[in-house]
């Protein structure tokens, strides 16, 4: 079973100043909650015990902010923050420097986009078996800013689009990960995910499946409003 998840906190969150000017996009709340509080709460609940957050831009604040919820208490959980000093490592270089510091273990981990919100049950990835896959993706489809997709899905298996082709689905930012991904990225080094995403489908080893449950990438206002509307909307 799997016990731990890795979100990824570093961004900057550029598209949604002035908000992110003083406060990590992380913190930005929800209907009244911060956007990463969700995702604990909802990995927590799910069975997970241990989660390491990424931090860079306003790491100090984020930490204090998550400090005050004393969340590892209330949710009987352990939570480490790897902060990422000076330029951010991407994805695949900071769940590296998690993975060098001893925060992240070496084993499947889901892995979680920061920036976006749902109500994805987490539950049904801890059973989830990679046997001999690095990665295994929830996709939706594509919503209204991303009409051309990410990748193919057919028969459990994903792989890459061809150019300026369009895809019927779109990567949610939740995912069960192997740390074998990142096997070949050195301590410390800026790396990007999707290369090291596109060359284990390009060798079969990516699997995915789809989900219908609410997904937003608040990476907007405007994004943002529309899941305070549609929380709201259901109290």
């Amino acid at each position: 079973m799997i016990k731990q998840a890795m979100i990824l906190a570093a961004g900057k969150g550029a598209r949604m100043r002035p908000l992110t000017l003083t406060t990590p996009k992380p913190l930005v709340p929800v209907a009244g909650k911060s956007l990463i509080v969700w995702h604990i709460e909802r990995l927590a609940s799910a069975g997970i015990t241990h989660i390491v957050l990424n931090a860079g831009y306003l790491s100090d604040v984020l930490i204090a902010g998550l400090d005050a919820l004393d969340l590892e208490n209330k949710l009987g959980i352990t939570l480490n923050i790897s902060v990422e000093e000076g330029e951010p490592l991407e994805t695949a270089g900071g769940i590296k420097y998690a993975l060098d510091q001893g925060l992240l273990h070496d084993a499947p981990f889901i892995l979680v986009n920061g920036d976006v919100w749902t109500e994805f049950d987490f539950g049904a990835l801890l059973a989830h078996e990679l046997q001999d896959n690095l990665a295994h993706l929830v996709m939706v489809p594509n919503p209204e800013h991303h009409p051309n997709g990410d990748f193919v899905l057919h028969d459990g298996k994903l792989s890459s689009k061809a150019d300026n082709s369009t895809a019927e689905t779109t990567f949610a930012g939740i995912s069960v990960m192997s740390p074998k991904i990142v096997a070949n990225v050195a301590q410390g080094e800026i790396a990007a995910l999707a290369p090291r995403l596109k060359a284990a489908m390009a060798d079969g080893r990516v699997t995915g499946e789809i989900t219908a449950a609410k997904w937003v990438d608040v990476g907007t206002l405007e994004r943002l409003a529309e899941v305070e509307a549609y929380v709201l909307g259901k109290d």
